[in-house]
């Protein structure tokens, strides 16, 4: 790919996932460092009015509770780190709405877990949530749950949580802000002709023998975890930048095209990304019927499913659930990701979304399947 090409794929990206690691936000264990949050928030905020969508991925939580309780040390056991967790979280939700605030955006505070996401149901609801708050022109900011599970603790610095989320908002770049330059062919501290890797494509098995171990003592992530969150990314169709967070104005400069640090390009579009993840997962749980209206909107119009263009609802199914889409011929035509649950699609069956709330006493989505969670089959 061209350095034109490659500058593109950065300046077109509507939607971007950042994520910062701990010994950026808490300046390598000294606490929160106040000035760099507040550096990020402002390139938040450009972006923002830039037109783009912007997520914060933040580790950090712990690093911080160690702060408050005065350990100097990290301890080893994992109820003490969930503790420290829970305190640090406090600090770094309110630095981040303090700093985002005084740069005219809202925020809000998104803690999740893997089994939130691998869970369908949970996984919706995630999506959901996060699309409206992007909607409305909030910038969530999003850790792992530390508290209560403790694959981070154990495993990632937040690093494979950033793909997560890339992949669960369907974003266009995630940027990996972190304490090293970016990846290089070998350690430079040990291989003096190491070369410094520009572009590469995600999930080259050469970039994982290129990485090394764990980073720093506060964080638990290594250039190896950052290699596998791209490869993760790029499942859904997202590139990933990792680049050093102490650069100035670096997203910025990146969103502008200019290439710093390492960047790692998906090779799959990201619609075609997504289709092809939903086809190769999808497990049918039930099936809809729909009219010929409807029929004709979702194949050959590319629209969202709406409860009111469904003639039969099959089999029993909760939201999350995969369900097929048949015509009135009997034939499956598309399968999708069900907003409702099979008792709530008979329900609101051949109804407008207005009647939805005196129906089951709540409202979710208009559709029962959005177009975004819809693959067709014939």
């Amino acid at each position: 790919m061209t350095q034109k090409n490659t500058s593109k794929v950065l300046q077109d990206a509507g939607r971007i996932v950042v994520k910062v690691g701990s010994s950026l936000v808490t300046n390598d264990g000294r606490g929160l460092d106040e000035t760099a949050i507040g550096q990020w928030c402002r390139q938040l905020a450009s972006l923002r009015r830039d037109g783009r969508e912007v997520v914060m991925v933040s580790s950090g939580a712990i690093a911080e509770g160690m702060k408050r309780l005065g350990w100097t040390t990290r301890p080893r056991e994992i109820h003490a780190l969930q503790a420290a967790a829970a305190v640090g979280q406090m600090g770094l939700a309110q630095m981040y709405e303090t700093k985002l605030r005084e740069n005219g955006l809202g925020s809000a505070q998104v803690l999740l877990t893997h089994a939130d996401l691998a869970d369908r149901e949970r996984y919706l609801n995630a999506r959901s949530t996060l699309l409206t708050l992007l909607q409305h022109h909030v910038v969530p900011v999003i850790n792992e749950n530390d508290t209560v599970v403790n694959d981070e603790i154990k495993f990632g610095d937040n690093d494979t949580l950033g793909a997560l989320v890339a992949n669960l908002i369907e974003a266009d770049v995630l940027v990996i802000l972190t304490d090293q330059r970016g990846l290089f062919s070998a350690d430079p501290r040990k291989d003096p002709g190491a070369r410094f890797i520009d572009v590469a494509t995600a999930g080259d098995p050469q970039l994982e023998a290129m990485a090394g171990g764990a980073g720093s003592s506060l964080g638990r992530g290594g250039m190896i975890t950052k290699i596998l969150a791209a490869k993760r990314a790029a499942g859904s169709g997202a590139s990933t930048v990792i680049a050093w967070g102490r650069e100035p104005d670096a997203l910025i400069r990146l969103m502008q095209g200019e290439v710093i640090g390492t960047l790692l390009l998906a090779q799959t579009p990201k619609n075609q990304a997504r289709k092809q993840w939903m086809a190769d997962h999808l497990q049918l749980r039930g099936a809809v019927t729909v009219d010929g209206g409807a029929a004709a909107k979702v194949r050959d119009e590319g629209k969202s499913l709406l409860p009111i263009g469904m003639t039969a609802v099959e089999g029993e199914f909760s939201r999350g659930d995969v369900i097929a889409i048949r015509d009135a011929f009997g034939n499956e035509m598309a399968r999708g990701l069900a907003n409702y649950a099979s008792g709530e699609a008979r329900l609101i069956c051949r109804k407008p979304s207005g009647e939805f709330e005196r129906l089951l006493g709540y409202v979710a989505e208009a559709e029962m399947v959005h177009r975004d969670n819809l693959v067709l089959t014939r």
